[in-house]
């Protein structure tokens, strides 16, 4: 999980220790940003931050979702060993959970910068997104842009600043135009687009929904198509994957974050 959120993690907005297995980022409150760091120990997760205590939601209910630290592994553990491809993958790590998100709309657009590019460009893509469009947060963070503002932005000065491609760079405004309509958030949370909502926005395509709903709490949600993914099933179609993956239901999602870090966190591809 570690591995994962390092080769997420957006620059400036947030920091991740790969050998202390520590990550730092801004959580939204109805009050403002608050920076929280999480230790991912053998022993369970433990969080640190300025005025956070055991009591303190909404900012522990967040980090438990983001985490799926309520995940019923047993249930899970239950289906996914039946399949033989893995059964040991869930053996070798059997607290492995799904990583959501803290911010919706964060992961939405950082979803869309990191179409059709490795790992390393979306992160810059991103980082690039923060350094032109966030503001100071706690902590020394960046807060990640909020969907007014994205929305709001000039697409050839997007362009310019992130580096991206004008169609690329109409998606982002596109996607933060969709929140925006959505109106205050939760709690300070975003909430989510729908799967539907998001496929009838331009340039978001089937594996960027799919991979959005993977991330905001969808326990079945699934990504055929994605590569990393089919490289782990042995270079099979979307279709033969998506067939596959019937009998993981209803914790495809699980199959996928077990299928990633064997794939692409431990081999280090990706």
């Amino acid at each position: 999980m570690v591995a994962s959120l390092a080769a997420h993690t957006v620059p400036a907005a947030e920091r991740t220790d790969s050998e202390n297995a520590t990550h730092q980022r801004l959580i939204h409150t109805v009050q403002g940003p608050v920076a929280v760091s999480v230790h991912l120990g053998a022993d369970g997760v433990d969080v640190v931050g300025q005025g956070i205590s055991a009591t303190d939601e909404p900012v522990l209910g967040a980090i438990r979702v983001w985490l799926d630290l309520d995940a019923d592994l047993v249930r899970v553990h239950s289906i996914l060993a039946r399949d033989p491809l893995l059964r040991p993958l869930v053996l070798a790590r059997p607290a492995l959970r799904v990583i959501g998100t803290t911010d919706s709309f964060q992961t939405a657009v950082t979803t869309v910068l990191g179409q059709q590019v490795s790992l390393a460009a979306g992160r810059t893509f991103a980082g690039r997104l923060v350094a032109a469009y966030g503001a100071p947060g706690p902590s020394g963070l960046r807060q990640f842009p909020d969907s007014q503002t994205l929305a709001a932005a000039d697409v050839a000065q997007m362009r310019a600043a992130i580096g991206l491609t004008e169609s690329r760079a109409r998606t982002v405004k596109a996607v933060a135009g969709a929140f925006s309509e959505r109106g205050h958030p939760r709690g300070g949370q975003t909430l989510p687009l729908t799967r539907d909502e998001l496929l009838g926005l331009p340039g978001v395509g089937p594996w960027t929904a799919d991979y959005i709903e993977v991330r905001t709490g969808n326990q079945d949600a699934f990504t055929p198509g994605d590569l990393v993914l089919r490289r782990a099933l042995g270079g099979i179609t979307s279709r033969a994957a998506a067939n596959r993956a019937e009998a993981w239901r209803p914790f495809r999602a699980y199959a996928l974050a077990h299928l990633w870090t064997a794939t692409a966190y431990v081999s280090g591809v990706g």
